[in-house]
């Protein structure tokens, strides 16, 4: 591919007029500027787009009455002008180092058409929880973790990546400060099935992109990912999305086993149960229970599905 790429970011926003300001003054620092910015804003009130600094950027102001990271991600796409070859996302709560952008550049000036796409290097990333027990080479073999950052395994869950010291390759990407190919975004769109909060929608979407693209992890395009307070809800309503979101996601994929993604889950309800006991936190308690649920619903949903697949197999 040439130098001259031009990157247009889609950002999905919903009443985070202070995330989205400091997110736009992390663009404005950057010795290489985007040439297009589509926010789309579900928030109660219009941003105040007076407050925004002047650039010299193509900039796309978009109202929606759906509240959906992956819907408002669809509807940004669809708003991208013409001369982008490569579109990015960028969650309001990102904040990007200086020269990030540039070296996200770089990489996509040296990237190979097999490329799909980028993510940006978290800089802050959360520690593992319980991290001696999802690396054991038990959890590995059963297919439930990995030890290879970025990896996806048999379960249908993903192994965290960042910081990174060199680029990497891997199996998914977040897509909350990612870059792709113009044509792989034509192609490729969020499942919109993960509504709301929109949990593993980026794993959803990154890991079919990867049965046909590499991806790629840049280390020297960095960011810090600042989440503002109750982004993911209670615990009840995280721990159940945790479990019917990766279900859903399991059964997307025929070469990951449903068996071992239950099994996982089962092992993630009792780390809450033990979070709850080392943090004395009792959203961690809530969060459990939201487990517990999903695991039921799930079932009941599965063996009524199985009920239907034999009445029609004995119809006469």
């Amino acid at each position: 591919m040439s130098a001259s790429h031009e990157i247009a970011f889609v950002v999905a926003t919903k009443d985070r007029p202070g995330e989205l300001l400091r997110l736009w003054r992390s663009l404005c620092s950057q010795n290489r500027l985007p040439g297009e910015i589509v926010i789309v804003d579900a928030s109660a009130r219009p941003f105040p787009l007076a407050d925004l600094e002047p650039v010299p950027v193509v900039l796309r102001y978009l109202r929606t009455g759906f509240a959906s990271a992956t819907r408002q991600r669809n509807f940004g796409l669809d708003a991208v002008g013409p001369a982008a070859d490569l579109v990015g996302f960028l969650d309001d709560d990102a904040v990007l180092e200086p020269g990030a952008v540039g070296a996200m550049l770089c990489f996509w000036n040296g990237a190979d058409a097999g490329v799909g796409g980028a993510a940006f290097n978290m800089a802050n990333h959360p520690p593992l929880d319980w991290p001696v027990l999802k690396r054991t080479r038990l959890a590995e073999s059963l297919g439930l973790y990995a030890k290879r950052g970025g990896a996806v395994t048999a379960s249908g869950f993903q192994t965290m990546i960042g910081p990174l010291a060199r680029t990497e390759w891997t199996d998914w990407l977040p897509s909350g400060a990612s870059v792709w190919r113009r044509e792989v975004v034509r192609d490729y769109r969020f499942d919109e099935w993960f509504g709301g909060y929109s949990y593993l929608e980026d794993l959803d979407f990154s890991y079919r992109v990867g049965k046909s693209f590499k991806l790629a992890v840049v280390a020297g395009a960095r960011y810090s990912h600042l989440p503002a307070p109750g982004g993911r809800g209670g615990g009840y309503a995280f721990g159940l999305r945790e479990v019917l979101n990766r279900v859903h996601f399991v059964k997307k994929h025929p070469e990951l086993s449903l068996r071992k993604c239950y099994a996982a889950l089962a092992v993630r309800l009792l780390m809450s149960l033990a979070l709850a006991v080392r943090e004395r936190q009792a959203s961690f308690i809530a969060r459990a229970f939201g487990n517990t649920i999903g695991l039921m619903r799930s079932a009941l949903e599965r063996r009524s599905h199985e009920a239907d697949g034999f009445r029609d197999r004995v119809k006469p």
